[in-house]
This record gives structure tokens, C-alpha cells and sequence, in this order.
């Protein structure tokens, strides 16, 4: 186990982001209704942006304020691999609050609740990408979890949004039991619950992988596969994205998925890469039957919350492909995948967030002609649509480039072609909704209100799709020195086992 450190600074964003969340809840519920000499009631819609610079601020914490390279009492790494995705799962957070303001405003109860879960989220996304111990891990993964169960079924009228949540807590535990049961076989395997003893273990073990800990092994894959939604774990995602709030159906999308990954590369870089040889095809066979299954069901959705959701379960399958091949260049491109993708993928949910705050409309055929009444949202939804397509200049070009050479450079170049051909795929039910909107007719002819807000925070999301589509070398530069610091692990625990 490492040398315990108690510094509680380490965690200073953690604390930012849970005390700012009470200060949600406690304007909420005592903010004076008839208000106070000229003071009013809160605005809900306050709360929201109030809430994104809680998440703002924590991101500013985790940039300047944080020591790197060290750790929290032997359980959690604050290295720059942690202060990647504490920046990154904390502006999910701000352009989640953001996306959500108008939309809770005019449709939801217990704004303050809503936001105070968005940010605990966040928090639960940290711990995961921080973890350096399948018990941490795993209670950071339940936070994220149980924060998206409640966010799933808070439209609380809405009988779809109760179905949804419902089946999502119900499949949801059922994987927390087959993760939980899958760690203690790899206690009793390895000895140990920290990712780098469970490492050296392993090194030190020459002979093949025996039953328990293949039995562990498969048992996190399949607690972790619901966790991102990998076929066949993704019975959950359709009804939890169609049936939860539009605002929440997008944080869903990205950060639990993007917390999924920075534990799944963590952990098997640093604990199971000695075994990669036992474990690898199976990866692979999850890949492929996730981003198959992913791409050719969503041609069949007539709903874009389905349809992304599926679309979504496809992307998954491209992101195993870096489990699969994992080496330092996997690893790097993984990362860089999924940030491309969640940049995408929130562009594309705040253009439909604002459409359907406008119409209440969320049926692909209800965006017909909308290059006519909302010309910057048709332009907007369209570049985040090819993006996830894999075009040039955007986004998932340039990301998908990256990861499908790093997969073929470790001898799974018949996996980067099945993943080039479900690109391909999927470039046609992205084309229907584009078609929709530039050669559709709309019913009526009044132009789309501007929500300036919204349209800044959709301005700088595609100014982001572009900008990692044309110059992603920062960005690369910057994943490259993070995910080092997980592999710099791997080549200790393998001198360890000699």
C-alpha cells in the first residue's frame, strides 16, 4: 500500500463542489417566497448559472491551486492524469447547468436539488478518474450513479422519465452487485485492492489466469460494461436517455461514460495490463458487438433522444477498441476520443435542448425546415452531427484517426476496419436528420426566439468540435503527459514482479 498522506488540500475541489451543492439547496428551500424589502424569490433559472460557477470555480481549484504527484491516505492519485479529468468532468458540469437553466426554469421542481445532484455527480466522476483502489472507485462510481438515478426520474409527472430512472436503478444495482462480488474475487485472487499491488501480483504470477481471478476479472468487465453502456450491459440507455429531462439525458451521455473510461484505463493499465494476453479478445468482442449493434439499431429511431442514445452505445464501442489494444498510444487516443465526443456530443444535445425548449417537440421530423426558422441551430446541430460521423475538419475525424491507428499498431487492424465501416454507417441516420432540417418544410414560419445564453454556451462547444478537428495537437500534448502518469505504473509493477 503507498505511504499514506492526510494533506486534506488535495481534495479542495471535492469540498468546493459538495459545499457548493448545500449552498444550492439552502437558497432553494429559504430564499423568503414574498421576499424581503426589494428582494424576490431566487429565479430558478439563477440557480442554474449559479451553479455552473460553483463547477467553474472547482475547475480553477484543480488548475492552480492543487498539488500534483502525490496521493490521499493511500486511496486516491493527485497527479495530472486526476487533474485532466477534474477539469474535464467539471466543465461537463458548468455546461450541464448552463444547458439546464431555461429547461428546469419552465418544467421542473426543486431546481436547487437538481443542480446540488449535477455537481455531486461531478463529484462521483472525480473520485472514479482519481481512484487508486477498487473499493474507492467503486463509491465514487455509486455516487455518480445514484446521482443520475434521481436526475433520471426528476420530471417526477412525467411517467416516462419514472420508467426510465426505474429501470436504470434496477439494472444499475444489479451491476453495482456483480462489480462488488467481481472485486472481492480479485481480493482473494491478488490480496489486495489497490491497483498497483493488484499489478505486481500479477506480474509475479507467470502460469495462466486462474478461475477466481478470471471470474473477477469478467465480473468488473461486466460492472463496468453497464456503467458505459457495452453490449450486451445497455439495456438501460434508450429508456433512461428518452425518458430523463433533455438536460440530463446529455450529462448521462458524457460524464458516464467519460467516468466509465477513466476508471476502465486506469485500472487495467495499472492493475490487469501483466494478464492483457487472457483478456484482450474479449475486449475486442465487446467492441465490435457494441458499436454494430449501436450503429445499426439507431437507423430504426424515429426520436433523436434514441437515436443519440444509440449512437451513443456505438461511440462506446470505438472507446473499448483503446482498452483493447492498451499502450501508451491507446491510452492517449482513448482519451482524446472521449473528450472529442463529449464536446460533440453536448453541441449536438444543447441544439436540441433549444429546440425543444421552443416547440417541446423532440421527433426528428419535427426539425423539419429548421434551417429557416433557427439558421444558427441547423448550422450547429450539423457540424456536431458530422463530427460524430468521423468528417474531416471536425472533431471525431481527427479523434477516430488517431484511435483507430493506435488500435491497428497493435495488431487489431480488423478491429479499426469494422470500426471504419460503422462510421460509415452511421454517417446515413446522421444525413436523415440533416436532410430534415435544410430540405424539410417546417409547419409554421415564425423565427426561433434567440436564448443568447444558450447560444453562447453552443458557440463555444462547436468552436471546440472545430478546433480539435483542425489543431488537436494541444490537446494530444496535454492527454499524452496525463495518461503517462497511469502507464508510468505499469513498467514498476512488471521490475516488481521479476
Amino acid at each position: 500500500m503507498p505511504d499514506a498522506n492526510f494533506d486534506w488540500k488535495l481534495l479542495a475541489p471535492e469540498y468546493i463542489l459538495v459545499a457548493w451543492a448545500g449552498v444550492l439547496i439552502m437558497l432553494d428551500l429559504f430564499w423568503p417566497v414574498e421576499g424581503i424589502g426589494r428582494w424576490k424569490r431566487l429565479d430558478k433559472e439563477w440557480l442554474g448559472y449559479i451553479a455552473a460557477g460553483g463547477a467553474l470555480i472547482s475547475v480553477l481549484v484543480s488548475l492552480i491551486w492543487v498539488d500534483n504527484d502525490t496521493n490521499f491516505a493511500g486511496l486516491v492519485d493527485i497527479n495530472d492524469y486526476t487533474t485532466l479529468f477534474r477539469v474535464f468532468f467539471g466543465l461537463i458540469g458548468v455546461f450541464a447547468c448552463v444547458a439546464s437553466a431555461r429547461f428546469v426554469k419552465e418544467r421542473l421542481l426543486h431546481a436547487g436539488e437538481y443542480y446540488a445532484f449535477i455537481l455531486l455527480a461531478v463529484v462521483g466522476a472525480n473520485g472514479m478518474a482519481a481512484a487508486s483502489e477498487l473499493l474507492t472507485a467503486y463509491i465514487s462510481l455509486e455516487l455518480l450513479s445514484f446521482s443520475l438515478y434521481v436526475l433520471t426520474a426528476y420530471a417526477k409527472f412525467d411517467l416516462r422519465s419514472n420508467e426510465g430512472g426505474l429501470k436504470y436503478m434496477l439494472l444499475g444495482a444489479f451491476s453495482s452487485a456483480l462489480l462488488l462480488y467481481g472485486i472481492g474475487m480479485i481480493y482473494g485472487a491478488t490480496g489486495s485492492t489497490h491497483f498497483s499491488e493488484i499489478g505486481r501480483a500479477l506480474s509475479k504470477d507467470t502460469g495462466g489466469i486462474d478461475e477466481a481471478l478470471f471470474l473477477g476479472l469478467a465480473l468488473i468487465m461486466a460492472g463496468l460494461g453497464f456503467k458505459v453502456a457495452a453490449v450486451p450491459f445497455h439495456m438501460w440507455t434508450p429508456d433512461a436517455y428518452e425518458g430523463a429531462p433533455l438536460p440530463v439525458t446529455a450529462l448521462i451521455s458524457a460524464i458516464s461514460k467519460s467516468g466509465g473510461f477513466a476508471l476502465f484505463l486506469k485500472l487495467f493499465a495499472e492493475a490487469f495490463e501483466p494478464k492483457i494476453d487472457d483478456w484482450r479478445y474479449f475486449i475486442a468482442a465487446l467492441s465490435v458487438a457494441t458499436m454494430v449493434l449501436g450503429n445499426l439499431v439507431a437507423i430504426q429511431q424515429s426520436n433523436i433522444k434514441r437515436l443519440l442514445a444509440y449512437s451513443s452505445i456505438g461511440q462506446v464501442g470505438y472507446l473499448l477498441m483503446g482498452i483493447a489494444a492498451l499502450s501508451p498510444e491507446s491510452g492517449s487516443a482513448l482519451v482524446l476520443h472521449m473528450m472529442g465526443y463529449v464536446v460533440t456530443n453536448l453541441a449536438a444535445f444543447v441544439c436540441v435542448i433549444i429546440f425543444y425548449n421552443w416547440t417541446g417537440k423532440e421527433e426528428i421530423k419535427d426539425f423539419a425546415g429548421l434551417r429557416d426558422t433557427a439558421p444558427f441551430l441547423a448550422v450547429s446541430l450539423s457540424i456536431a452531427l458530422f463530427s460524430l460521423a468521423g468528417m474531416p475538419l471536425f472533431a471525431g475525424f481527427a479523434t477516430k484517426f488517431i484511435l483507430f491507428q493506435a488500435a491497428a499498431d497493435q495488431d487489431l487492424l480488423w478491429l479499426a476496419g469494422v470500426a471504419v465501416t460503422m462510421s460509415f454507417v452511421s454517417l446515413y441516420y446522421y444525413l436523415v436528420i440533416i436532410k430534415e432540417m435544410f430540405l424539410g418544410k417546417a409547419e409554421g414560419t415564425l423565427a426561433m426566439p434567440v436564448p443568447w445564453v444558450e447560444y453562447g454556451a453552443l458557440a463555444l462547444l462547436v468552436a471546440g468540435v472545430l478546433f480539435i478537428g483542425l489543431y488537436p495537437a494541444p490537446l494530444l500534448d496535454w492527454v499524452d503527459g496525463s495518461t503517462a502518469e497511469v502507464f508510468a505504473g505499469v513498467g514498476r509493477a512488471a521490475v516488481a514482479g521479476q
